[in-house]
């Protein structure tokens, strides 16, 4: 990018911004600082959201020295790392160019992404994957919300399952809650309040020693016609409808896969219509069967590699492995479902060599149809450190896609779960 390259910002105590007078933009790919070029930056999208990282200091490109420079004070101010969060649809190219200074500084779980200014304004290190309009913030939090929702619990004011997308609508700006609300597309249907993985980046549980969690964990397993009073009016009712079961507000849905089968099997007594999907770590064979069985149209499997090692790192299975994840991704196929993998994106892991040819394995092996793109939340020292990874710098994100998309012809990329009458199955 030569001159036009981004400056350096950073953050004083107060979270005012500014940028460097010298030193350029300087971001990181797994634990290597790196210099951004063109292919890793967008202009910073609407809703862009900047945050400031403590127990952090700003890393920034001196070009005339050609090294790369920590940044502890200025004209007498402290100065702190600062991050942006983008919006849905879009996948962060490098992680921010930071130099840790409190090690037990534990960050909240945000996608910590690299930002930097120049004179047309601020850019991102973040590509655009899936900008869907349906996930376009513009659409949610609207003035109308409250009496929706006020009217819907009028409705059903027995219901605890309504009860508690209301909060995660009104509360936690959940878009999927929300949508049961609004009427349309993709609404939320949570299950579960246990799960059997202990993911580090859990985002409804986390100990007490953490940051707390982004929002609060369902705390009760609702009847089937709590879900039949949300589900069944939706899908008869809702443009581009989709109820999934899985959200970040529960832990693994096929715990409840016999209440969630005998809830789908009575929801198509009902409709046809609409599309019923899971959002799953797909630990568990014999319960993914059951749900495929029930009528289930399609699943999103998270992982975070295609490797067992780091996957176990992370997710910390309880009486489950890697192995049964792919065995159930099988079994979804084998069922004609259409199955996304839901692939938690860390720059410089995730775009490495042997992640890049391991994901390329499983997905021929699994013939799944979609790698949706997701930014991995999480403190990038602590996910390292989870992972006992030094490697990096990745070879791109966007040379990622391609090199997936040269040797996996069939496979699409994007970001969100797709209605049935959209799916093109691989």
């Amino acid at each position: 990018m030569g001159m036009n390259r981004p400056r350096m910002v950073f953050a004083d105590e107060k979270g005012n911004v500014y940028d460097h007078p010298e030193l350029e933009m300087a971001g990181r790919s797994g634990a290597r600082l790196m210099a951004p070029d063109e292919e890793h930056l967008s202009p910073m999208p609407p809703h862009t959201r900047l945050y400031t990282m403590p127990g952090r200091m700003p890393v920034g490109w001196d070009r005339k020295r050609r090294r790369y420079e920590a940044v502890d004070e200025m004209a007498g101010m402290r100065c702190y790392p600062v991050a942006a969060l983008l919006p849905p649809g879009y996948v962060r190219t490098l992680l921010p160019g930071t130099a840790l200074c409190d090690i037990s500084c534990i960050l909240p779980l945000w996608a910590y992404t690299a930002v930097g200014w120049r004179e047309d304004g601020f850019w991102v290190a973040a590509v655009p994957v899936d900008l869907d309009e349906r996930w376009n913030p513009d659409r949610y939090d609207t003035d109308e919300l409250p009496e929706l929702v006020e009217r819907r619990l009028e409705e059903n004011p027995e219901n605890r399952l309504l009860q508690h997308l209301a909060r995660c609508a009104l509360e936690y700006s959940c878009f999927t809650a929300q949508n049961v609300f609004y009427r349309r597309w993709e609404c939320g249907v949570p299950t579960s309040p246990g799960c059997n993985a202990r993911c580090v980046g859990c985002i409804s549980k986390q100990p007490p020693e953490r940051c707390p969690a982004p929002q609060e964990r369902i705390s009760f397993v609702p009847t089937v016609e709590e879900i039949l009073e949300i589900a069944v009016p939706h899908l008869k009712e809702a443009e581009g409808a989709m109820v999934s079961f899985g959200q970040g507000c529960e832990g693994e849905p096929l715990l409840q896969a016999e209440l969630i089968a005998e809830a789908i099997r009575r929801i198509r007594r009902e409709t046809d219509r609409g599309t019923i999907n899971m959002n799953t770590n797909a630990s568990l064979p014999e319960a993914m069967e059951m749900v495929c069985e029930a009528g289930l149209d399609s699943v999103r499997v998270s992982i975070n590699s295609a490797r067992g090692e780091f996957y176990e790192r992370y997710y910390r299975p309880q009486g489950y492995s890697f192995d049964d994840v792919i065995k159930s991704i099988k079994i979804a196929k084998s069922h004609g479902l259409f199955v996304s993998i839901n692939l938690l994106v860390y720059p410089g892991f995730t775009d490495s060599g042997d992640e890049i040819w391991a994901l390329i394995e499983l997905l021929k092996e699994t013939k799944a149809d979609m790698v949706q793109l997701r930014n991995l939340n999480i403190d990038p020292e602590l996910y390292l450190r989870t992972l006992d990874y030094e490697g990096g710098p990745g070879v791109g994100i966007r040379r990622f896609m391609e090199t997936v998309k040269e040797e996996v012809p069939w496979i699409k990329f994007g970001c969100f779960n797709k209605p049935r009458e959209s799916l093109e199955r691989g």
